[in-house]
């Protein structure tokens, strides 16, 4: 039960990071829409991140909450939004 908490968390910390995006990768104009695939990026982010995190880093002892899984889920989870918001930022 507790790896499943686990990946609930990343899925909801990787949700806010990537809205959090929409404020450090600062565009003139919104296109509507946009919020909804950076939550979802940021929370795709966040789960390939965690668990890439926890098969890399806790090999004793894995479990979804873990440095190694957080650590993870956090970088991926910035990389992919802050990655679709340079591109999206470039196009225009």
């Amino acid at each position: 039960m507790e790896n499943w908490i686990g990946v609930g968390i990343w899925i909801v910390m990787g949700g806010v990071i990537g809205l959090g995006m929409k404020v450090v990768v600062k565009r003139p104009d919104t296109t509507p829409g946009h919020s909804r695939i950076l939550f979802i990026l940021g929370a795709f982010g966040a789960v390939v991140g965690g668990m890439l995190g926890v098969g890399i880093l806790e090999f004793d002892h894995p479990v979804a909450l873990s440095p190694g899984g957080m650590a993870g889920a956090v970088a991926l989870a910035a990389l992919m939004s802050w990655i679709y918001r340079w591109g999206i930022k470039g196009l225009t």
